[in-house]
């Protein structure tokens, strides 16, 4: 059955493509002001180095033609790069790398112009002038993206998606989709198969389909930008190829939800064989170059947090030993990489006998799976609760990353007791160091149930990569100022 492509539609008024035209032209208009800031300050900076005075108005017309030819290039190759694509804008790190590697390109092309033509502008003043504007633009995308980030929170700059699929593949995907701010989508309907016509997590769903027509005009009712097809849809081979058929002209888009579930992107490869689309997803490697490099991080920035935060270590020493008897210092036994354990150390929040006191406490449990927490522990003193809510009593762990027996970013260090309860997969936690920081750090602490810290244990532990350590430490220091879940 051939299908004739639909006419343009007008896209609705809450459109993701509305918002997202309107933020595009924000970040055109602030990468062009930077840009062209960026070109005039490299004529002062290098009539600063060249002690030239009147340095304005003697520039002849082909130096000026030369800045605008730059500024001009330099704003172009950042559209070729999409950095403005609304798919990645308000994405952190996606938006940052594509940004670095276009201006990037544009100094190459500008070094390979100037060894051409044989000029002798730009000069060294000149390219630290552009490598500051680099700057420019990651912090001027990142100020965008914070006001992008609290408008999703009021509901606005979202996506409307309509998804659809059978019931369990709805709901794992509606459960990724509501209250994620990153996916930038807005849930305005559901298509699901006959059997189960009943509520799911995202409400009551849309009345089911089984043909693209039926889809596309659901989606067109409902106002969506785009349409999700949730892993095995169970509507047929020929389903995703006769609604992206559907879909041409319309003003929605075709999203495809792949069912690898806990594998991050960087793992993923697709390579395409006769119209047969392959997905290549990499083995987790516990070995090699990357952890040489994760190791060569953590003896370097152990060293240089150690050095720099020796008046602070003295000054919460002194503290915690005035306040009640016993050391400053808490040291306990933890399980680290291959089941080796190691002497944990910690400043001292709780009683000098907090242990003895535990067995008193484990009717009180308030943690799940194998962990105690108690939100109101009587044993934490009033400088314990102070340095707990901030992490500071976690500091000394720093000695530890520097020993090797930690990582700066990782799982967290289990005791011995929860390592002998640990069943199945839960181990594979085990196969990496366990980290001073970590994503339970950075998406809860003691809020997070056994579930969910496991959770997130292991998706780091197969798709860690020095980048996203980088964004982890980034995001704890944000934690830190704004403490969740700290007790």
């Amino acid at each position: 059955m051939e299908f004739e492509p639909h006419a343009p539609s007008t896209p609705h008024p809450d459109s993701g493509v509305v918002w997202a035209r309107a933020y595009q032209t924000r970040l055109l208009i602030s990468d062009a002001a930077i840009i062209v800031v960026t070109m005039v300050a490299a004529v002062f900076m290098r009539a600063a180095v060249d002690s030239t005075p009147g340095v304005m108005s003697e520039l002849p017309l082909i130096v000026w033609l030369g800045l605008g030819a730059i500024a001009l290039v330099w704003i172009l190759v950042l559209e070729a790069f999409h950095t403005r694509d609304w798919r990645i804008i308000g994405s952190g790190p996606n938006e940052y790398k594509r940004v670095i590697t276009a201006c990037m390109t544009a100094f190459g092309l500008l070094s390979v112009t100037v060894l051409i033509v044989e000029v002798g502008f730009p000069g060294k003043a000149t390219v630290v002038t552009m490598a500051l504007g680099v700057v420019g633009l990651l912090v001027s995308r990142w100020s965008w993206r914070r006001w992008l980030t609290t408008q999703r929170r009021y509901g606005h700059a979202l996506s409307r998606v309509v998804v659809v699929g059978t019931r369990s593949e709805i709901d794992y995907v509606v459960s990724r989709i509501k209250g994620n701010l990153s996916t930038a989508f807005k849930l305005v309907g559901v298509l699901t198969d006959p059997e189960v016509n009943a509520p799911t997590t995202a409400g009551t769903p849309h009345p089911y389909s089984f043909t693209p027509e039926e889809v596309v005009e659901a989606a067109a009712d409902l106002g969506a930008d785009a349409v999700i097809v949730a892993g095995d849809h169970g509507f047929g081979n020929d389903f995703i190829r006769n609604l992206a058929w559907r879909l041409e002209g319309t003003a929605a888009e075709l999203i495809l939800a792949s069912c690898l579930a806990n594998v991050a992107g960087p793992r993923i490869h697709f390579r395409p064989v006769e119209g047969l689309p392959l997905i290549h997803v990499e083995i987790p490697q516990f070995e090699g170059g990357k952890h040489v490099v994760k190791r060569g991080l953590d003896i370097v920035v152990s060293s240089i947090a150690l050095l720099v935060l020796a008046p602070l270590f003295l000054l919460l020493a002194l503290i915690i030993r005035a306040e009640s008897p016993g050391g400053a210092f808490y040291s306990q036994v933890r399980v680290g990489r291959d089941l080796e354990t190691f002497r944990m150390f910690k400043f001292r929040s709780m009683v000098s006998d907090a242990d003895d006191k535990l067995a008193e406490l484990q009717t009180e449990n308030e943690g799940s799976g194998v962990l105690f927490k108690l939100k109101n522990d009587p044993r934490v003193t009033r400088v314990g609760r102070f340095i707990r809510k901030y992490s500071l009593d976690e500091l000394p762990q720093i000695w530890n990353v520097l020993k090797g027996d930690m990582s700066l970013v990782g799982p967290r260090p289990p005791l011995p007791s929860e390592v002998r309860a640990y069943k199945g997969k839960v181990n594979r936690r085990l196969y990496i160091k366990p980290g001073l920081t970590g994503m339970w750090q950075i998406n809860g602490r003691s809020d997070l149930n056994w579930e969910d810290s496991m959770r997130l244990d292991l998706y780091y532990v197969e798709n860690w990569s020095v980048v996203g350590d980088l964004v982890i430490m980034w995001r704890t220091f944000k934690v830190l100022v704004n403490p969740v879940g700290a007790y």
